[in-house]
């Protein structure tokens, strides 16, 4: 009876291992998300193929001696333009690289193929901005890593087209800081190196929320309609600065009603 029952765990262990999904298809299978990149082609997104590819199941974004950038360009998620939403992704990135994922963003076009403004959770290897909000090509930085803010409402429309006057050492003047998430360097500590880390954004309304590794890092609440927005595209930055890398995999989103 005692072999016959060490058989019998054995093979139920064996069946559990069998049919445990792995770690990735646990992201995929998350209640409400699903997967918006395949982890095989670009199907669905569009950037500069000089600069973006796949390989091994992530999206690779790298800048080499070889194309240097003279300005910041994007990869492209195609499939919708979101308004309220959860997005979920993991990431790693080189020591001197800077990146970012844009959100509610407008395209710059025709003058600015594969440009976005608007929103973005920024990411960097030197961990100097990693979880913080700064708005591309616009308000510049609404809230540090730590801070809870609220920007203030404008009703000025002709503010949109002199952002620079209302803005200093680049971060935006019309925000309050109305609470603290902790210390921008302690937080620094639950952040890996050149390692893989979870960044999840909770985009409901006026309210933007930016996770990293479970824990939030910076909490918008923006009042400004003249700048602000309401939907638009996604997209992954690489920035203009040394060669850098940056992989992104897993990503997956969640509509919000």
């Amino acid at each position: 009876m005692k072999t016959n029952r060490h058989k019998f765990i054995w093979l139920f262990v064996s069946l559990l291992a069998i049919q445990a999904p792995s770690f990735g298809q646990n992201k995929q299978l998350e209640k409400g998300f699903k997967s918006i990149f395949n982890g095989t082609s670009l199907q669905g997104w569009e950037g500069d193929p000089a600069y973006w590819r796949v390989e091994d199941g992530r999206i690779i974004g790298e800048i080499t001696p070889q194309t240097l950038l003279k300005r910041n360009t994007f990869l492209i998620y195609r499939g919708s333009q979101p308004a309220d939403f959860e997005l979920k992704a993991e990431f790693k990135i080189s020591k001197g690289g800077n990146t970012g994922i844009n959100y509610r963003s407008e395209e710059l076009l025709p003058d600015l193929p594969l440009a976005l403004k608007g929103y973005q959770a920024d990411i960097d290897g030197e961990i100097r901005y990693t979880g913080q909000n700064y708005e591309e090509r616009g308000r510049t930085t609404l809230a540090y890593r730590g801070e809870i803010v609220s920007v203030n409402e404008q009703t000025d429309a002709a503010m949109k087209t002199n952002l620079r006057a209302f803005s200093k050492n680049n971060a935006w003047l019309p925000r309050v800081v109305t609470g603290s998430l902790g210390n921008i360097d302690s937080l620094k500590t639950a952040i890996k190196s050149e390692d893989w880390n979870e960044v999840h954004l909770v985009i409901k309304g006026k309210r933007l929320q930016h996770f990293v590794n479970g824990i939030l890092m910076s909490d918008v609440t923006d009042l400004d309609q003249v700048n602000g927005k309401a939907s638009g595209w996604l997209g992954v930055q690489v920035h203009v600065g040394p060669p850098m890398k940056v992989e992104f995999k897993n990503i997956r989103i969640k509509n919000l009603k």
